[in-house]
Order: structure tokens, then sequence, then C-alpha cells
């Protein structure tokens, strides 16, 4: 059974990659992602902020320390010749790009342009094998327009693309007026891969504190029907790698975001829930299925029914959602 697939332009054994997530924040938790079968890691993000701080946090040693003994100056290099942020991140992608036998992909976080985005090329250098891009934007000011935030990803994505030469995925928002315009730009901008969607965490109300609090909520299959829906329409649309995240907890998620035209399916929740070694059980089904259904490769199946590939495109249209509603309603 060959289940191996191509993924920004890196040849993986099989569709399942471990997402960003804590299990990417030791070389253990790596280790046995490996050993479970996944095809590759995303490491969690360094975000801009944490570069930046690191980067104040400097200034302000150094300049409190301007009327101190000369050498005491002697601690503090030159500001523009320091390598500002976590230290620790890049090592760790050294470290997992030298001892796993898969490629890791680094992750960073930001949504401005600007210096940050130099730590790109920190990162191919510790020995990344790719880049994913996380653009975590709200907009919340009322006199900025679409475009604009449609400008904000581009713009943060060329500042990138100019410092490295390993290929980028760009994480998008489901929330683009125009996903498949947006996907287009991003791919003309350079993009390699998009990555379908990124979760945005919605805050609560602590009734108590009478404030409001964040939260994490681990997903569950339904809710990969979102990138279901839009890797299936942007398939045999856009000249790049399309990956699933967000609900890929069996073998049936991988399945079915693979026949809608997904190159890899990303596991976060899953993983979490039921530890690392659960890709194995998942690649073990996947593989039963298959030869069930007599499919020799993912290949074989991927895109089958996709926008393009399907007798009845409206599915994945309005049609869909008037359909839906008729059979509710004859169900009760």
């Amino acid at each position: 059974m060959d289940l191996s697939t191509t993924y920004l332009g890196l040849k993986l054994k099989n569709p399942i990659v471990a997402s960003a997530s804590p299990l990417s924040r030791s070389m253990e938790s790596m280790r046995r992602l490996e050993d479970a079968g996944a095809s590759a890691i995303v490491m969690h993000s360094l975000f801009e902020e944490q570069v930046s701080h690191e980067a104040d946090m400097l200034e302000h040693y150094r300049a409190s320390t301007s009327d101190s003994h000369a050498e005491a100056l002697s601690y503090f290099p030159d500001t523009g010749d320091y390598q500002f942020g976590p230290e620790e991140y890049l090592e760790l992608v050294a470290k997992a790009s030298g001892k796993l036998d898969i490629p890791v992909i680094a992750s960073i976080n930001g949504v401005t342009p600007g210096g940050w985005t130099s730590y790109a090329q920190k990162m191919a250098e510790a020995g990344a094998s790719g880049l994913e891009l996380n653009v975590y934007y709200i907009p919340t000011d009322g006199s900025m327009s679409g475009s604009e935030v449609e400008d904000r990803y581009a713009d943060v994505l060329k500042h990138v693309q100019k410092t490295v030469t390993i290929p980028i995925a760009v994480k998008l928002s489901p929330f683009f007026s125009s996903i498949p315009n947006t996907a287009q730009r991003l791919v003309r901008e350079g993009a390699d891969g998009l990555v379908l969607f990124n979760r945005f965490y919605q805050p609560d109300i602590d009734l108590d504190a009478l404030d409001v609090k964040p939260g994490v909520e681990l997903s569950t299959s339904y809710a990969n029907r979102l990138p279901m829906r839009w890797i299936g329409i942007l398939y045999g649309k856009v000249k790049a790698s399309l990956a699933a995240t967000s609900g890929i907890h069996t073998a049936e998620d991988v399945l079915k975001l693979t026949m809608v035209g997904a190159d890899i399916t990303m596991m976060c929740s899953a993983l979490l829930m039921h530890g690392p070694e659960y890709i194995g059980k998942v690649l073990k089904d996947l593989e039963q299925w298959m030869q069930e259904h007599e499919y020799e490769s993912i290949e074989q199946m991927k895109g089958s029914l996709s926008h393009k590939s399907i007798a009845d495109p409206s599915t994945y249209e309005r049609a869909n959602y008037m359909k839906a509603l008729n059979r509710y309603k004859l169900l009760v």
C-alpha cells in the first residue's frame, strides 16, 4: 500500500503530519511522533511578540548601563549584531532537524512586516525543511477594509519570502470575503503551500469574576467540514500544496480530506487527547480501508471528490445549502 504524498516539494511517507502543538516543545515527544508514524512535524510557533520583547529588553539593559563602568558595557554586544529572540527555539529546530529522519517544518507567527522576519532565515539555517507562516490577525479597527487585511498577509509573506529559499506554507484564516482570490494572490506572491484553516480561539466570559478569559477547546471531527469544502474548491485551481488542519481525528477524516484534494492532513487535538502513538492506529485503519476498497495509493484517490472532479459541483456551492435544509425538514 503506497501511502506516500508530496507536500511543499517534500516527499512524505504518508499524509499524516503532526501539526504545531506543545508536542513539538521537546525532542522526546518529537521522537515519539516520528516513531508512531508521523511523516513530518510542524514546530510550535515562534511569535513576533517574543522576538520584539527580547529586543526591547536587551535595549533596556544596554541603556540602563550607559553610565556604568566601561568594562560593564562589554557584557552587552552591539544591538545590530545581537541575535534577538528565543535562541532555544532555534537550538531545538537544529537538534530536531539533525536527529530526526522526517522533515521538520518551523513555524513563525506574526502580523506586521519587520525585523522579526529575519528569524525565518535563522530557522532555515538551523536546518528546517520548510516554514509555516501563521498570520494570526483579528482586525478590530472598523476603518480597515477587507483588502487591507489581505494586504497584511501578502506583505508579511513577501518579507519572509525574501529571506529564505526553503518552501513556505501560509496558514490561512477562513474569514476572507473571497478565499479563492486570496489563495491565488498568496501563491503569486510566493507561497508554496496553503494550510486551511487557522482556528481562531474564541474568548469566554467568567461570570464570577466578570471578566473576559481566554480558553482552548480541542476540536472534533466536525471541524474538518470547513477545510473540506474549501480544499475541494481550491484543488486543481492553485499551483500550491494544500494542507488540511482542524478536526483530523480518524482514518475516515484523513480519507475524506485526501479525496477532496489535500496533500497532507495535520493532527493536533487527537494527539493531545490520545498521545503520539495514536498515529499508528490511524495509519492501520487507513491501510485497512484502502485495502477493502481496492485503492493502491494515496495519489490514486487524491482530488477524486473535489469541486472540479465530481459530476455535480453544486454540492460545494449554494445548492448544497438548500438541499441540506430540505433534507433536514424531511427527516423531522
